[in-house]
């Protein structure tokens, strides 16, 4: 960075301009990246004012050298104190169109970084994602219990995929529910033996969780 041996003066007016300078609107679209930003024009219309009511004006001189392109910016005061910096960005193509490119976007960035301008919704985004409340946990979905019995499989029926099986515990007769295949089998090949079975109790009956023979 160069300047003038004074930025007293310099300081003072820019800071000035800057309280009085809105946040650059991000109106122009980027197809490519499917998003806004504030372009070259609307940098310079959130400047120009406060630049004019405190004595300031700008610069900017294209730069290149070794496949890099950009500009100098330059802020002056009108007591003549200056601050100067140069913004280069490799060229995507080493050609006129790649350079103007590269200018385009140094001038708008150089411009911007020089002034402390920021895009409209820089700090409200980042206050957005500040006053976000963390995440809350998903309460555990309400699992109905398992209670196992000692049971005796006294009958198995089928219909489709739901398998009916018949148990006794305590004097009891249950009629459990599951669509298990694996179950149903182990229900179908025991019938009158001795078990122990888990079972659930659902909106829709009990429903047969485990199965294991004695």
């Amino acid at each position: 960075m160069k300047h003038s041996n004074e930025l007293k003066q310099l300081a003072g007016a820019l800071s000035k301009a800057q309280s009085e300078m809105s946040g650059a609107k991000k109106s122009a679209k980027n197809p490519f990246f499917k998003s806004n930003y504030a372009n070259l024009e609307e940098v310079i219309n959130c400047i120009k004012d406060p630049f004019a009511n405190h004595g300031l004006s700008f610069l900017q001189f294209p730069v290149s050298a070794d496949g890099f392109a950009g500009v100098e910016t330059t802020i002056m005061h009108e007591s003549g104190e200056w601050v100067s910096n140069e913004f280069m960005l490799k060229c995507a193509k080493n050609d006129p169109q790649g350079m103007g490119s590269a200018i385009t976007y140094a001038r708008r960035y150089g411009l911007q970084s020089a002034v402390g301008l920021p895009s409209e919704d820089d700090d409200s985004n980042a206050a957005t994602k500040r006053s976000q409340p963390a995440p809350q946990a998903k309460p555990a979905p309400n699992v109905p219990a398992i209670n196992t019995v000692d049971v005796t499989i006294v009958d198995h029926a089928r219909a489709g995929k739901l398998h009916t099986v018949t148990l006794t515990a305590g004097g009891k007769t249950i009629e459990a529910k599951t669509s298990d295949d694996a179950l149903g089998g182990l229900a179908e090949f025991n019938k009158g033996g001795l078990a122990s079975a888990g079972l659930q109790q659902t909106a829709k009956g009990v429903k047969l969780a485990t199965l294991v023979i004695k």
